[in-house]
């Protein structure tokens, strides 16, 4: 009972899966907070963000926590909430640094795999990698100038620096973010925000729709 929502960057994951979780009536885990909150983490500590053994040392000394929810996921550290802090352009600079060290993404995946399902999971390889064998699985996708547009009414940056970051963001996770064999590939560029969700809904097995 896991349905896997991946795609690249700003193609709306985190709205999606939101909603697909809220007509399901289970949380949705954002798996993209606990890099960014790594991130963050790794900048406020000073260190090397290429530097693996210290950003993981610092995670274990400093452990996050992630809070579930279908309204929207939160972060925590020893009690501070670091959710409003997650989505700062340079939180966006490094965090596909971090994304990409082997035993930061190991982390990761046993804080994801340790969540008691039924959830809907978003990210880059949840479907590949972190739960190969979720019962559905999707992958968003949309031309980086699409994806500007939409990411400009969020923050004040223009929209061709917005779309030159995330073509040099597609290329740096371009392993990691590739789509299941099996997954359904929904371009979401011509489609509404809940035009996407109602595609993933129409074509979810029904044990998800009866559960």
């Amino acid at each position: 009972m896991i349905v896997t929502i991946d795609g690249v960057a700003a193609s709306g994951k985190s709205s999606v899966s939101g909603g697909v979780a809220r007509a399901l009536g289970v949380p949705y885990v954002s798996s993209g907070l606990l890099y960014r909150a790594a991130t963050l983490l790794g900048l406020e500590a000073g260190l090397d963000l290429h530097d693996a053994p210290a950003m993981l040392a610092h995670l274990q000394t400093h452990p996050l926590r992630l809070e579930p929810l279908a309204e929207g996921n939160r972060v925590w550290q020893d009690g501070r909430e670091l959710t409003d802090e997650l989505h700062s352009t340079r939180v966006d600079r490094g965090v596909s640094v971090v994304a990409v060290l082997p035993e930061v993404r190991a982390w990761v995946d046993a804080q994801l795999r340790a969540l008691p399902s039924p959830f809907v999971a978003e990210g880059r390889d949840m479907g590949t990698n972190v739960f190969p064998r979720a019962g559905a699985k999707f992958y968003l996708t949309a031309s980086p100038h699409i994806r500007a547009v939409r990411r400009a009414q969020e923050r004040p940056e223009d929209v061709p620096a917005i779309e030159a970051a995330l073509v040099y963001r597609d290329e740096l996770d371009r392993v990691q973010s590739a789509p299941a064999p099996d997954a359904v590939v929904i371009d979401t560029g011509p489609l509404t925000l809940d035009g996407v969700i109602q595609t993933i809904l129409a074509q979810l097995p029904a044990q998800f729709t009866s559960a």
